[in-house]
């Protein structure tokens, strides 16, 4: 379910009605013509999502940690991220490994950025290992000459 949509300057101006608003729905998205969108929530929705996060990361961890829940959580990827079949057995080890990771960094330290990170490199990665030619060009061997010390971006 979406939440209501209310504009900036619709917040500034009724607060109140916004407020009763979020009383009944626990969120409001409220948009904004200068400025990133925002969502305003109750504390307890908030809390309730913290909560789910902190589940869902125990959830994980204690699947992995026996053979038959890592590999429930192995077959049950390609429905979540079908890209996933174009990563090898270890490279797919090593995902579940980072997502796990992350998902504990949004549960207890709540960075939410990490989770969404690793993901995106890894959806880049199978997507780049789906391109027969691209993963050619990228895994060649490179000449073996000296190009001295990369500094850090």
């Amino acid at each position: 379910m979406f939440p209501p949509t209310v504009a900036f300057s619709e917040l500034s101006k009724n607060s109140k009605r916004v407020a009763e608003t979020l009383d009944r729905t626990e969120r409001v998205h409220i948009t904004r013509r200068d400025g990133e969108d925002l969502y305003l929530t109750t504390a307890r929705h908030d809390q309730q999502r913290e909560e789910t996060a902190g589940i869902t990361a125990r959830l994980l961890a204690a699947l992995v940690r026996s053979d038959a829940g890592e590999r429930a959580i192995l077959r049950a990827l390609p429905s979540i991220f079908p890209w996933v079949r174009h990563l090898s057995g270890d490279e797919l080890k090593q995902f579940v490994a980072e997502l796990i990771d992350a998902t504990h960094d949004v549960a207890q330290l709540e960075v939410h950025a990490n989770l969404h990170r690793v993901v995106v490199e890894w959806r880049a990665t199978a997507r780049v290992l789906a391109d027969p030619a691209l993963t050619a060009q990228l895994t060649r061997r490179l000449p073996d000459e000296d190009h001295d010390e990369v500094t850090a971006p």
